[in-house]
Formats: C-alpha cells, sequence, structure tokens
C-alpha cells in the first residue's frame, strides 16, 4: 500500500483517492480560491487529417463523470480538427498550488440544450463577439472585427441573441486522469487513473 506523506499533507488524500473526479472537483476548488485568474484555463491539444498536433489555451466550462466540456466556433481551426479527428488531450497548470491535471479522450459535441442553456448565460457582448467573429481566418484589421460587432449590437438592440449553429461545446470522455503535485528536487508525486469499463484503475507513477 502506498504510504502517506508526512511532509506535504495536500498530496496525502490524492494519491490514495480512487475516484478520480471527486479529487477533481476538490483541486478545481483550492484553485479557484488561490490563482489569480482563470483557474479553468486549459491547455487543449488536437490533430487534423495531417496529424501534426495543435495546442491553445480555452476556458474549462464544466466537468463531471461524463468529462470535461469546453466551447468554440466549430468553423476555426480546432473546430475543423475535431471534426476530422475526435479526440482530444488537456491540461491544467495551477501555479499557486503547484499542481498539474492531465487528460485525454475521444470528444462528443454537447446537447444542443446544454450549449443553448451556456451561450444564454454568457455576457451580451461575448454573444455577439462570437457571432461576430470569422475565428481562425485571416482579419483585415480590428475595425472589421469591431465594426461587425457594434452592426450586430444595433440589429439585436435589447432583444434575445440566438446562438449560432457553428458554436457550440464538445465533452472530452477521458479515458485516462493523471494528477501531478510539486515534490522537492523533483521528486514529485503522480498518479495515473484509466478507464476500466464503467470504473477506473489507478496506478502511481515515478515522477
Amino acid at each position: 500500500m502506498d504510504q502517506l506523506r508526512t511532509d506535504d499533507p495536500k498530496s496525502a488524500d490524492f494519491t490514495l483517492s480512487e475516484d478520480p473526479v471527486g479529487l477533481f472537483a476538490t483541486w478545481m476548488k483550492e484553485a479557484e480560491a488561490s490563482e489569480p485568474e482563470d483557474a479553468n484555463a486549459v491547455a487543449l491539444a488536437t490533430a487534423g487529417s495531417d496529424g501534426l498536433p495543435d495546442v491553445r489555451m480555452v476556458l474549462l466550462k464544466d466537468f463531471d463523470a461524463r468529462g470535461f466540456v469546453f466551447y468554440t466556433n466549430t468553423q476555426s481551426t480546432k473546430g475543423e480538427e475535431l471534426a476530422q479527428n475526435p479526440q482530444a488531450a488537456l491540461v491544467l497548470h495551477w501555479k499557486s498550488l503547484r499542481r498539474q491535471v492531465r487528460a485525454r479522450g475521444p470528444i462528443t459535441p454537447v446537447t444542443a440544450a446544454e450549449a443553448d442553456a451556456y451561450f444564454q448565460s454568457r455576457r451580451r457582448e461575448s454573444r455577439l463577439g462570437a457571432i461576430a467573429s470569422q475565428q481562425s481566418r485571416p482579419l483585415a484589421d480590428r475595425a472589421t472585427l469591431m465594426n461587425a460587432v457594434a452592426e450586430l449590437s444595433e440589429r439585436y438592440g435589447d432583444g434575445p441573441i440566438p446562438r449560432p449553429e457553428h458554436w457550440t461545446g464538445f465533452r472530452i470522455a477521458p479515458v485516462s486522469v493523471e494528477f501531478w503535485q510539486n515534490g522537492d528536487f523533483r521528486l514529485h508525486d503522480r498518479v495515473r487513473f484509466t478507464r476500466t469499463g464503467a470504473g477506473w484503475s489507478r496506478a502511481r507513477l515515478y515522477p
């Protein structure tokens, strides 16, 4: 059996945890209390039909036993890559806690109801921006984008702003989730959970 560390009480529980979802919820809550900005920022890695990896920062907007959810324009580069190769990996790094979490797995779209609910929860300006932006396409100058936002603002006025069909969410259903915590002299703690049917197996890893 793994031995509890006595020098770092934060690591003791996670090295013996059997539930990656509950552990992630705990770590996320602690990160939200300690990170100065965007505790839910994740590096999202995808690869299209050419096989070349691509990575960028996005915001994690939901997570539960089904997986990790983010939202994007499906006509963007990452949207096109996900259409070609519906699997992805992500990593969250919390510098204030000296922790990171990695996950990877297949991608599935969220339901239209989920996408509608989240879109309507966004600030009005963000909804207008999501419609105006032809994400990843060449842009002549910033004025072109701001003029498009202004035109949309005038068009919709104080009325509802519908979610565009090309804007939705994706869920990574993880086949593995790895938790890492910094240790002195690079003797870090690492635990990897691997999906096994309806449950998880756990393995402690060398740093």
